[in-house]
């Protein structure tokens, strides 16, 4: 028989109808196995559930949230639910779109619950809702990569690191945010490892086939991100070098037609785009050399002299740098997605 003689540990996930069904799900039932699966397969006979989750809405009221998936809250907001632990899963919105002024009542919540103490973790656009609520205010913090322009441009005062995918925003791990969509599973091992204890936390990853990013996220990012702006000469810039990146004097034809002195161009490219010239013409070739990795046997010097570099050293470096891997280290790990 099970044993019930430790305290529960009480976590709350917050759900919207924005939410998506899986993390919202996953976590609950990733979390509500800690204790009780590992123990349960290898016929342990002490085995106990020790998170009490409860879902948290803005109503009690049962609705559906992202692709139809049906959500029972446990408990409203104006309950003022309690509990040592909340937790912001990933929910639809699109890179372009505004997250402020939606849930105020949350935002409230969210930081009455972090003056009394709770652990507050976000995954992916969970993180969105932190920096709504002001609990990122100069505080480093991580979500999807491909959110990077909407925390430069909506939460300026968010110091965001696309690149891990955990990030502890204070000494003391009491708000962390996690990265990519299914960066969930991470957070997942955390709160077990941190509330449990770091065995159960690797017995679940062993029953659940899991496997911690400690690559962070870079190996999964796009470089390119072609975020909306007006500057009309910079897009055509952005537009020729698509298509010529690998010309070894690209930098100087494109400063040549852009028709604007070179200081210029840079300062407004690094407006407009949030990038500096070089690192988007460097970003377009190791995109390129990605792509070739993941389709292509050709040994990384070919792919090297493709992309524009001549220098076989000064192109790994960089490989390196942009993706946190080598493109040995890269090609192995994609390339048996793409033959599958």
């Amino acid at each position: 028989m099970p044993k019930h003689d430790a305290p529960f540990i009480d976590a709350l996930i917050v759900a919207v109808p924005e939410s998506a069904g899986s993390a919202l799900y996953g976590m609950l039932d990733m979390l509500s196995a800690a204790g009780m699966l590992w123990q349960s397969l290898v016929r342990e006979a002490a085995h106990q559930r020790r998170f009490r989750i409860r879902i948290v809405a803005p109503t009690r009221e049962p609705f559906q949230c992202a692709n139809g998936v049906p959500v029972v809250p446990d408990a409203a907001l104006s309950d003022n639910p309690e509990a040592e632990i909340v937790i912001l899963l990933d929910f639809w919105l699109g890179p372009d779109e505004a997250f402020k002024g939606r849930y105020p009542e949350l935002m409230d919540w969210l930081r009455a619950r972090h003056r009394a103490g709770s652990s507050l973790y976000a995954a992916c656009s969970g993180s969105v809702m932190l920096a709504e609520s002001g609990l990122l205010d100069g505080r480093p913090a991580t979500s999807h990569w491909g959110y990077q322009h909407l925390f430069r441009t909506q939460y300026p005062n968010v110091r965001f690191e696309p690149e891990p995918s955990l990030v502890f925003a204070d000494r003391e791990g009491r708000i962390v945010t996690a990265g990519g969509i299914t960066s969930w599973h991470d957070l997942a091992m955390h709160i077990i490892s941190r509330h449990m204890s770091p065995g159960e936390a690797l017995h679940i990853a062993k029953v659940f086939l899991l496997k911690l990013h400690g690559e962070g996220q870079l190996p999964y990012a796009s470089l390119i991100r072609n975020e909306p702006h007006a500057d009309a000469v910079v897009r055509k810039c952005q537009e020729w070098l698509k298509e010529h990146y690998a010309q070894h004097d690209a930098l100087a034809r494109v400063t040549e037609l852009a028709g604007v002195p070179e200081r210029t161009l840079k300062r407004r490219f690094k407006t407009a785009t949030g990038t500096t010239l070089i690192e988007h013409l460097q970003n377009l070739r190791v995109e390129e050399a990605k792509r070739l990795l993941e389709t292509t046997d050709l040994p990384t010097d070919e792919i090297c002299a493709r992309v524009g570099y001549e220098d076989g050293s000064f192109f790994r470096r960089l490989f390196k740098r942009s993706t946190g891997l080598t493109p040995g280290q890269y090609r192995r790990m994609f390339r048996p997605v793409m033959a599958a």
